[in-house]
């Protein structure tokens, strides 16, 4: 069935100008189609690079936030007909051989999570941010009614059923992740998890890097959180 889906290759990407022309050409090896890299408010020449490397670009005039960059991607593809879409980060982190994997598995779910987690040659994050990452995913995985191994993975295949639930306003603009997991399993949309191979982050950076962020994103996951089970969600 995937086989004859039309994939939209969405790529959100700040600053990583050093860095989109590889992933994007790492991409094109792997599947086919379009690739969209959402330059969300870069102050270097992303987009340039991003086109010049074959992708179409859409450009945010300031910096909306990651969850915003994918909306804007997830919002192409339903106006321009996309049957799913894949998306990755610029930063390299995300190894495109496992593509496949990911994409093959639209055929049995509707959202499907690269899990660093189930693949043994993966990166691991270091203990205190792998601590983080499994207490959100014990919390989601109660909600989820489902196990959830790895709730920060933004390494995803999205179907077009699922691509009208995440283009919803109820999807953050900063971190789309262990919540959104939650919600996803309990508006009855088909969530699964698939092995993908990460790296470190080339630089050594996340976007939960620094204290003051990290403390903004457990409170704010934290609330998330606590509220998926006020909220009577339907794809």
């Amino acid at each position: 069935m995937h086989g004859a889906q039309r994939i939209l290759v969405v790529i959100p990407a700040f600053n990583e100008a050093s860095r989109i022309r590889r992933v994007v050409d790492g991409v094109r090896r792997q599947v086919e189609g379009e690739v969209l890299v959402v330059d969300d408010g870069s102050a270097d020449a992303t987009a340039a690079e991003a086109r010049a490397a074959g992708a179409v670009t859409a450009t945010h005039a300031a910096n909306l936030g990651y969850g915003a960059a994918l909306q804007t991607g997830y919002r192409y593809a339903l106006r321009h007909g996309y049957d799913a879409v894949l998306q990755l980060d610029a930063d390299g982190q995300h190894d495109p051989a496992s593509i496949p994997q990911l994409v093959a598995a639209l055929d049995h779910a509707d959202v499907v999570v690269g899990s660093r987690f189930l693949h043994e040659e993966s990166y691991r994050p270091p203990l205190l941010r792998r601590l983080g990452m499994w207490l959100f995913g014990t919390v989601a995985s109660g909600l989820a009614g489902q196990r959830v191994t790895d709730p920060t993975s933004g390494y995803q295949a999205v179907s077009r059923r699922a691509l009208a639930f995440y283009a919803h306003e109820r999807y953050p603009a900063d971190y789309p992740d262990a919540d959104v997991l939650a919600m996803v399993a309990r508006s009855g949309l088909r969530l699964t998890e698939v092995p993908v191979r990460m790296l470190p982050s080339p630089d050594g950076k996340s976007m939960h890097a620094g204290a003051v962020r990290q403390l903004y994103y457990v409170f704010r996951m934290s609330l998330a959180l606590g509220l998926v089970p006020f909220r009577n969600e339907k794809p």
